[in-house]
C-alpha cells in the first residue's frame, strides 16, 4: 500500500475549512442573537437606578391595597381577569408585549362581566405575552405583571 505525502496544500485546506466552519457558525449565531433581541430594557440605566427606590416605595403602597388578579385566556382569545378585593368601580387596562422574538406591543381594555370578573374587549393573538395589568380606582393605582400563554 502506497502512502501519500502530507504537503502544505493539505494543511492549507484543513486550516481554510476549519476557520470557514468557525466563521460560518459565528455569523449564524450572531444573526440569531440579533433577531431575537426585543430592544433595550431601560433607556438610561443611570436614571433608572436613581428612580429604583421610588419604584420600590410605589410597589409597597400598591401591596397595601390588598388586590390580586389572575389572568387567563378564553377559547375566543380574549383575556379574562379574575380579581379579588377590587371595587366594582375599578377600571382595568393592560399593556402587553412579547417576551421573545420580534417586538410587538398591544393595549387591552376590559369590561366587567360579573363581580370580580373582567374580559378584554379585543381578542389577543396567540403566543406568549407579558401583561402589565393596571387597576385604577379612586385615584389609586395597582399594577401587576403576569405571563399569558
Amino acid at each position: 500500500m502506497m502512502q501519500r505525502e502530507f504537503t502544505g496544500k493539505h494543511m492549507t485546506m484543513i486550516l481554510v475549512a476549519g476557520f470557514g466552519i468557525v466563521i460560518a457558525v459565528n455569523f449564524y449565531m450572531a444573526s440569531v442573537a440579533i433577531g431575537g433581541f426585543g430592544g433595550v430594557v431601560v433607556e438610561n440605566s443611570y436614571v433608572a437606578s436613581q428612580k429604583f427606590n421610588g419604584w420600590l416605595a410605589e410597589a409597597r403602597e400598591t401591596e397595601k391595597l390588598g388586590y390580586s388578579a389572575d389572568l387567563t385566556r378564553d377559547a375566543d382569545g380574549r383575556l379574562v381577569v379574575e380579581t379579588r378585593g377590587v371595587p366594582d368601580t375599578a377600571m382595568l387596562s393592560a399593556e402587553l408585549r412579547r417576551p421573545l422574538g420580534k417586538p410587538e406591543d398591544r393595549s387591552a381594555l376590559f369590561e366587567q362581566v360579573a363581580e370580580g370578573r373582567y374580559v378584554s374587549t379585543e381578542p389577543l393573538p396567540s403566543g406568549r405575552w407579558i401583561a402589565r395589568l393596571t387597576v385604577e380606582t379612586g385615584g389609586r393605582r395597582w399594577v401587576d405583571e403576569a405571563e399569558v400563554r
